[in-house]
């Protein structure tokens, strides 16, 4: 099978259709200002840009939740998210449809819901309740690392990426020293042509793709394949030893009485391993920075750590991990006062949902107290994130563990986020800081 076509093909930011898919922006946020512009004059827009297959744009909150809510007219399994045309062609190449995984993101019901069936109850809270004293140590673990690191690290890179990492390689039954690997495949998997993602596999030539720029991007294919075959040994061996972990329920899952098949198994695995690591690694980084940016907040926490939950939904809010999901339409329909037509395909942008100043006061200013109620960050309706009640445990047991050492804490240089334009948060964040 030939290589991963090149991830960015020429992004530009000469038109608003460019701009808006261009993962560039991300890393300072001044997609922000396209999202603000396309809501106030445009907010379901017909975007065109350069090497991608026409969408619509949808960035009011209140129109990505009459979408989600349609599910039977607005489907996820022709289209999930962007990619370019090249890369379209190729995924269809390798697997015949439009995916390289079949995860519940990219199944429609009934399968979706039957699938998602199998482990609902174990990320359900009657479940994870059962969890929170060992979360909470994993947590304290964690924080622990940080004190021990002296007064200066990147939060990112030791504490934020591995400690959702260590909960969910838990929850699966995978043992500790396969997180660096697990790690590595989830960076390649959301961030594919980040320059130091890429990098990680820059000295292997059998596994190297390029962008039309002649820069460095990972082979997909080669992920998707050392995935699989990590994945196919836990399986077979969860079938012949069951045991108490998510692992054993989707190795020995059953679909209308038959056993799930290889592909779905080695989806769901991937689904789990990989967005409920991610997401939250980007939310735990994200709030903290945004603490340290805005001090009253801080300040307003640590003097009341009964505002830990809104803290936790806020930073959700803030960060929007997710920043979309493509839905194609199966009938014409409208949306606002636009015809959307049989096939279209529609982008809902969660992270400018989130800035609407229709939907929350002030949306551009970080408030510890808010009551969030109505984010997308999880989206909305059957696809309703799985692990949302994961991530909110996990974030409020890190800061409940963290905001009680820590007597001080600042940048200590520039942090960066990942240049991806689908899963996207802080790559980097370098600290100064005095714990207890």
């Amino acid at each position: 099978m030939s290589a991963a076509p090149a991830v960015f093909p020429g992004y530009t930011t000469d038109t608003i259709d460019n701009r808006i898919v261009n993962p560039a922006l991300t890393q300072d946020e001044t997609i922000h200002d396209v999202y603000a512009q396309l809501r106030r004059e445009d907010p379901v827009h017909w975007t065109t840009p350069a090497h991608f297959r026409p969408f619509w744009s949808v960035t009011k909150h209140a129109d990505i939740l009459e979408v989600e809510k349609n599910h039977p007219v607005f489907v996820n399994r022709l289209r999930t998210y962007l990619s370019p045309v090249q890369g379209e062609e190729w995924v269809k190449s390798v697997t015949g449809d439009t995916h390289l995984f079949r995860t519940l993101v990219d199944l429609d019901d009934p399968i979706h819901m039957k699938l998602r069936g199998l482990t609902q109850s174990w990320f359900m809270p009657p479940n994870l309740k059962k969890l929170e004293g060992r979360i909470a140590q994993i947590a304290k673990d964690h924080v622990d690392r940080m004190a021990a690191l002296g007064s200066e690290c990147d939060f990112v890179k030791e504490v934020a990426l591995w400690y959702p990492l260590r909960v969910i390689m838990m929850l699966l039954g995978v043992p500790p020293e396969d997180e660096p690997f697990m790690l590595k495949m989830t960076q390649e998997i959301f961030g594919p042509g980040d320059p130091d993602v890429a990098a990680q596999t820059a000295h292997k030539a059998d596994t190297a793709a390029f962008s039309s720029s002649g820069e460095q991007s990972v082979d997909l294919m080669q992920t998707a394949m050392q995935l699989y075959q990590y994945f196919g040994a836990i399986t077979a061996d969860r079938r012949r030893n069951p045991k108490d972990d998510v692992a054993s329920i989707i190795a020995n899952g059953m679909i209308d009485g038959q056993p799930i098949g290889d592909r779905e198994a080695m989806s769901y695995y991937i689904i789990v391993a990989t967005a409920g690591h991610d997401t939250t690694s980007s939310t735990v980084a994200g709030g903290l920075l945004q603490l340290m940016k805005n001090p009253d907040q801080m300040a307003k926490l640590k003097a009341d750590m009964s505002l830990v939950p809104n803290f936790v939904e806020e930073s959700i809010r803030w960060v929007t991990p997710v920043k979309h999901f493509m839905r194609t339409a199966m009938q014409t329909t409208k949306l606002r006062d636009k015809t959307i037509k049989e096939g279209d395909g529609l982008c809902l942008f969660y992270w400018s949902g989130n800035r609407d100043d229709e939907a929350f006061e002030e949306p551009f200013k970080f408030k510890v107290d808010r009551n969030v109620t109505k984010h997308v960050a999880f989206g909305y309706g059957v696809h309703l994130c799985l692990g949302m009640h994961l991530a909110r445990m996990e974030i409020k047991a890190l800061y409940n563990e963290l905001l009680p050492r820590l007597k001080s804490i600042e940048l200590n240089g520039v942090p960066k986020n990942t240049l991806a334009n689908f899963v996207s948060g802080l790559k980097t964040l370098p600290v100064r800081y005095k714990m207890a």
